[in-house]
């Protein structure tokens, strides 16, 4: 997490493993016939471990992503995570800020508070639960480390990590500007400044605004904007050395106000709300992280966070407007939220060759903390009164980890991390919880280094997620609390490189058993008006269990061609649960896990100035939710950009989902549409049209 390293890596997929053979089969023609100039590929430094380690080095299934790579622009995480193996999203907002990894992962957020499955950093800050800020114009790396982190971050990690890294400050001035257009009004300007203040103390600073009418014609009103973005984005950075380490300020800003109004009861891009919900965050950060020498045998670091959150999340419930249909009815849902969250990580490591056993095992040993606190209001038509809650969470957690070498490249580790975590909930109708749990992770890690540099490895990983409470006042008394859930991962990969590092190969096998999962469920009832209340909740499953396999493969087929493969393959089931409504949902597939998810890319340099790259990314079908028996559709979406350069500026002709085919973010089952006197129906919002642009981006 300190000390963030220059790293660059492609991932793609297949989707199917007849066609993943029949690829890699094929890159390996390619590399036997290419040319002996070919170059090799670039180290890829992962920052999120204890310590900084390239991926060909770290034995586990990570993926580092470029926001640069594909010449294409980005702004939001959502738009980048389809490119790792087994990573899905549900929206239900303005951007897709719900992550799920290898089949878990919260899908939405309303009411109850809000305890994550993956979790999310920018820059050592954690914005786990508000994705909303992960923006990302001047970011240098995207890592996705996936299964449970029960000894690196534990409770926010059951399911993975997300870490954002946005790149160091330069040795020389140097200074950017980026201007970029698209369809349906997409207009963005950035802009960054790098350099040195004095010898040992340099600077960056960054900024984007970026705007666009969305992808939504609301029929009703006339305007084709209701479902808007407008997204600022400030950072700044302080880098220094002094005599015995390195230190790093970073500060962030970043300010969301966007529509929200992404549901249609003709389920197309045609909306009728007369008053369109929004979709608004305005966050800011601070994080220091420092690294000093305590003596020639210990190192010491330390990582202090704090991140400030205003949070208006509302819409539009009957999705049209006051006298639409006899039948119908008129109501607005707002979502206010303001989170404070404070963390610190105090960490002692054992410096390089001078750990325990004269210096045969290495040592980590830290301390964590975290304070969270929640101001919830909900204004609801149907409520007699604001809904108005405090919610805090204070966590503090011991971890520790021992690591040796053994004979002939093997090499032991053993970790674990103890966290007491405590909440308390109290709201303006009476209802009051403190739950507060003792939870246990850890890992255990056998790795061989093999002669030829390749690394074969095998772990088992305890991932844990705290137990919570459902504020529903409506909801029936024995639904209100739900326990911790407990995850038990096992690991076995590999990863190298061939024919002098131009083709390197990463895969790994896991099988994840699940105890007392926690699921979001939802039941609906119809009030005496005759309209629908829809109310989601959070209970406990017996058991799950989810196998996979995720493979990447990177050919530096000649000095021009590079091709990308990256494929996850995931089966998921239930074991002895049942939904609110009371169906049996024993050897079900859980939401939002497709059986296979793909990418693939083409990239290459048609001249010293000119640059190509294509690519396809998709997945099959899967439920949306476990409370209902609703399925998105199989997919997949075809990507291009047309890329001129030169040592000064590079001007970006790019296009994604090419092909335009229609993709769900979100899908729901319950009667909302008053022409069929609110019979039960499928709900969907759909993911971004074709979209193409223009990026020019020109350097000082």
């Amino acid at each position: 997490m300190l000390e963030p390293r220059v790293a660059r890596f492609f991932v793609v997929s297949f989707p199917s493993s007849s066609f993943l053979g029949y690829t890699l089969g094929l890159l390996l023609s390619l590399c036997g016939v290419a040319a002996a100039s070919a170059q090799t590929m670039e180290e890829v430094v992962v920052t999120a471990e204890f310590r900084p380690s390239s991926t060909a080095e770290l034995p586990a299934s990570v993926s580092v992503l470029d926001p640069d790579a594909n010449g294409d622009l980005l702004n939001h995480l959502d738009e980048i995570l389809s490119r790792a193996a087994n990573v899905n999203l549900t929206s239900g907002a303005s951007r897709a800020r719900f992550i799920q990894i290898r089949g878990i992962g919260e899908r939405s957020q309303f009411v109850e508070p809000l305890n994550p499955s993956v979790g999310l950093l920018v820059d050592g800050v954690d914005l786990s639960g508000i994705g909303g800020a992960a923006t990302l114009f001047d970011v240098q790396q995207v890592e996705v480390l996936r299964g449970p982190q029960g000894t690196l971050y534990g409770a926010n990690a059951l399911a993975g990590l997300i870490n954002v890294v946005t790149p160091d400050a330069t040795e020389h001035f140097t200074s950017s500007v980026q201007l970029d257009a698209g369809n349906y009004g997409a207009q963005g300007a950035g802009a960054v400044l790098s350099g040195p203040l004095s010898e040992t103390v340099g600077f960056r600073l960054s900024g984007r605004q970026y705007q666009d009418d969305g992808f939504i014609d609301n029929i009703h009103l006339g305007r084709d904007d209701t479902n808007n973005r407008d997204e600022r984005t400030l950072r700044a950075k302080l880098q220094g050395q002094w005599a015995d380490g390195t230190w790093q300020l970073a500060a962030g800003s970043v300010d969301v106000d966007n529509g929200y109004d992404a549901f249609s009861l003709d389920n197309n891009r045609n909306t009728r709300s007369d008053q369109p919900g929004s979709d608004i965050q305005e966050t800011t950060y601070i994080a220091l992280n420092a690294r000093w020498r305590l003596s020639d045998a210990v190192e010491g670091e330390i990582a202090l966070g704090w991140v400030d959150s205003d949070i208006a999340y509302g819409y539009d419930e009957d999705w049209a407007f006051d006298g639409f249909h006899p039948y119908g009815y008129n109501s607005t849902d707002l979502y206010l939220r303001d989170v404070a969250t404070r963390t610190a990580d105090l960490r002692l490591l054992s410096a390089a060759d001078q750990g325990l056993a004269n210096g045969s095992i290495d040592w980590v040993l830290g301390l964590y903390m975290l304070n969270k606190e929640v101001g919830f209001t909900r204004d609801y038509v149907y409520a007699d009164a604001l809904l108005v809650t405090d919610y805090s969470v204070d966590r503090l957690a011991v971890y520790g980890e021992l690591a040796t070498n053994l004979d002939d490249g093997w090499r032991l580790s053993l970790g674990l991390r103890a966290e007491q975590h405590e909440s308390d909930y109290i709201d303006s109708v009476g209802v009051q919880f403190a739950p507060d749990d003792n939870l246990l992770g850890g890992r255990l890690l056998l790795e061989r280094s093999l002669s030829s540099g390749n690394l074969l490895y095998a772990s088992v990983t305890r991932g844990y997620k705290a137990g919570g409470f459902n504020t529903d006042g409506t909801l029936a008394r024995e639904l209100r609390l739900f326990d911790p859930e407990t995850l038990w991962n096992t690991e076995v990969g590999f990863k190298g490189s061939l024919f002098d590092e131009r083709f390197s190969l990463a895969a790994a096998l896991f099988r994840m058993q699940r105890r007392d999962v926690q699921i979001a469920t939802s039941i609906s009832q119809l009030r005496e008006d005759g309209s629908a209340e829809f109310i989601g909740f959070t209970g406990n499953g017996a058991e799950g269990v989810n196998l996979g396999v995720e493979v990447e493969a990177v050919l530096q087929a000649t000095e021009r061609l590079q091709l990308l493969a990256n494929l996850g393959v995931l089966d998921t089931e239930f074991k002895d649960y049942v939904n609110g409504d009371g169906e049996n949902l024993d050897g079900r597939e859980q939401a939002q896990a497709p059986s296979y998810q793909f990418y693939l890319a083409a990239d290459y340099r048609l001249s010293e100035a000119w640059g190509m790259n294509i690519s396809a990314n998709g997945m099959d079908d899967y439920y949306f939710s476990d409370g209902h028996a609703e399925r998105s559709t199989s997919y997949a979406l075809v990507n291009a950009a047309l890329t001129y350069s030169t040592p000064s500026w590079q001007l970006s002709l790019w296009g994604r989902n090419l092909n335009d085919r229609d993709y769900f973010l979100r899908g729901f089952s319950f009667p909302n549409d008053p022409r069929d006197n609110y019979t039960n129906t499928r709900w969907t919002q759909l993911g971004a049209p074709r979209q193409f642009g223009i990026t020019a981006t020109a350097s000082f």
